[in-house]
């Protein structure tokens, strides 16, 4: 199974790092109390930090890191469209060479940390979600009734699927016309019943 290429702002990889890894993290607040105790105080998950290395190879591998570290000096967070993982708003916090660069050879690795949306639960309404796309039942003669959402933009099926009760392998199945789960647009019709 060939995966789409990653991608974070303009910046499209030639082909996928080849290591990735993700950390999910939790504030923990430590309060002493007397006797020599203590008391542990969850405030709550943080951020939620994307990692990976790869390589460039071929005659334009440095220009390609280059046009990497572009994408990095641009200010603020961007979409960060990863083959795997759902996509997210991440601002690219660090870019690496990891040797001396050839001309043909360039092995790097990039960290992105995943941008606060609220992550507030969204009220549930008949026909209409708080925080974006809107949903409408349908139905035909002799058949079950149908709910259909349209994407606004910043969604993604995983926070769709989330506010209609459902997991993303349902709503995926439902789907066939979705050819990547990660790459939805806005204005999108999806299923959902």
């Amino acid at each position: 199974m060939e995966l789409a290429p990653m991608r974070y702002k303009d910046f499209v990889w030639p082909h996928n790092p080849r290591v990735y890894t993700i950390e999910y993290k939790r504030e923990m607040g430590l309060h002493k109390v007397p006797f020599g105790r203590y008391h542990l105080q969850d405030l709550g998950p943080t951020r939620r930090v994307m990692k990976g290395q790869g390589e460039f190879v071929g005659e334009k591998a440095y220009e390609t890191f280059q046009a990497l570290a572009c994408v990095f000096y641009q200010e603020g967070p961007g979409v960060l469209v990863h083959p795997v993982w759902q996509a997210a708003n991440a601002y690219f916090v660090e870019l690496s060479l990891a040797q001396e660069p050839r001309k043909d050879y360039v092995k790097y690795t990039f960290t992105f940390w995943e941008g606060y949306n609220g992550y507030q639960p969204y009220a549930r309404s008949a026909l209409t979600y708080n925080g974006g796309g809107t949903a409408a039942v349908t139905q035909s003669a002799g058949t079950a009734e149908e709910l259909w959402h349209t994407v606004a933009k910043g969604e993604c099926l995983w926070n769709i699927a989330q506010r209609y009760g459902k997991t993303v392998t349902e709503v995926i199945a439902l789907n066939p016309q979705i050819k990547n789960p990660n790459l939805i647009y806005p204005g999108e019709r999806v299923r959902l019943q």
